[in-house]
């Protein structure tokens, strides 16, 4: 299914090494299933590449309008922590986020891998933006291996509220991009495959993503929200 409700927040970061595995226990044992606990949270999704020297990991967090990522309940959470996640708050690095206006989300299902871009369009404005981001996820939707393509607008604002723990994690870097395209697939060898045509995609519309800015996650962990009944 497309993003559930119009927005999301994305996440991208390192851990530092010795604390991987504990990581990987706390995000899917006791941090996610917080998070979709609070009011608003519909979905949320862990990615991970090996191979990346630089964030390694992305999170993306579903909710129906940007108010729930800086509601009372979500900083209620952020500013008081629990044990576990003041233990591993500190291990977190090279930490991007932020709050996404959905734009655009064609397509269906959950992929086994999602390709993440995230967006300048200084050369096309915001309005030029708007108007090539339904073009732009059709294009891609329908290239071979793509379940579902998923654009959002960058709102800063949304999330860039400081707590204790962003705190505990250091530097946080909120507004470096304008907007997110989330490319959703069926697997890694169908995305990575899928690369090239993308980017011309993009190109076509004056939206060339720096490198950096560019990478493809295996789904590790998703969660749907405990207050769906």
């Amino acid at each position: 299914m497309p993003i559930k409700g119009n927005a999301f927040v994305a996440i991208w970061h390192d851990i530092r090494a010795e604390s991987e595995v504990e990581y990987n226990r706390w995000h899917t044992r006791e941090h996610m299933p917080e998070r979709l606990s609070i009011p608003g949270f519909m979905r949320g999704r862990r990615g991970v590449d090996w191979k990346r020297d630089r964030h390694r990991y992305w999170t993306l967090y579903e909710g129906p309008n940007l108010d729930v990522f800086g509601s009372p309940a979500y900083l209620e959470r952020l500013n008081n922590p629990t044990p576990w996640s003041q233990q591993i708050q500190p291990a977190f690095f090279n930490f991007i986020r932020c709050g996404c206006e959905v734009l655009v989300s064609l397509g269906e299902g959950l992929g086994g891998a999602m390709a993440t871009y995230r967006i300048s369009f200084d050369s096309i404005g915001e309005d030029g933006f708007r108007r090539a981001a339904r073009p732009v996820a059709e294009q891609i939707l329908g290239l071979d291996g793509i379940g579902s393509v998923h654009i959002g607008l960058a709102r800063p604002e949304s999330t860039g509220a400081k707590t204790r723990e962003t705190a505990l994690r250091g530097t946080t870097q909120d507004g470096l991009f304008d907007a997110a395209i989330l490319v959703d697939g069926i697997g890694r060898l169908e995305l990575e495959a899928a690369l090239p045509q993308i980017s011309a995609a993009l190109a076509r519309h004056q939206l060339r993503p720096a490198p950096d800015d560019v990478a493809v996650y295996d789904l590790a962990f998703a969660l749907d929200s405990m207050n769906q009944g």
